[in-house]
């Protein structure tokens, strides 16, 4: 039987999406691709952890991804985990990779799609991880935010992220 040692916080539940049982949510430890799929996540009820598969996962944003769950095919279903942790087990998740490394050389777009520049590295300041761009108008390199509030999109096939970039950068 797992315990909670065995398990492992990945996401928290934010909203129900739909008529259909699909689920939005939040990832911030663990980054979506560093969960694997084809394992179960676990959401706990009355203190016991109940094991789920993922059906499929849309990210929506960096931070954020479009979940649907075995056993869960309602919006009433949905609602019953709304505001719930997803767990997954210690060996499921890949820690060893800083999730911010895969973005190296990931093209920025400002939010009209005009080229802003190239992630040249990833920095991990507590509550406001950034990125580093080396500016496309010049090679100044520059630090933006990389919160899912300035992102508005991501394009993992073309390695193109969409933001909505603070003036004065």
């Amino acid at each position: 039987m797992l315990s909670e040692a065995h398990l492992q916080k990945i996401a928290q539940i934010l909203k129900s999406n739909g008529s259909d049982g699909e689920l939005i949510l939040g990832f911030r430890e663990v980054g979506l691709e560093d969960i694997n799929i084809s394992e179960p996540v676990f959401i706990y009820f009355d203190g016991l952890p109940v094991p789920y598969f993922i059906e499929s996962v849309f990210r929506r944003g960096a931070f954020k991804a479009v979940v649907r769950l075995t056993g869960i095919r309602s919006a009433k279903d949905a609602e019953e985990v709304v505001g719930k942790s997803v767990y997954a087990e210690c060996g499921s998740i890949d820690t060893d990779r800083n999730s911010g490394d895969m973005l190296l050389d990931w093209i920025i777009t400002d939010k009209d799609g005009n080229r802003f520049g190239t992630v040249s590295d990833y920095h991990e300041f507590p509550g406001n991880p950034c990125l580093e761009v080396i500016k496309a108008d010049g090679g100044e390199s520059v630090l933006v935010p990389f919160h899912e509030d300035l992102v508005i999109s991501v394009d993992e096939m073309h390695s193109i992220i969409q933001m909505d970039i603070p003036e004065g950068l």
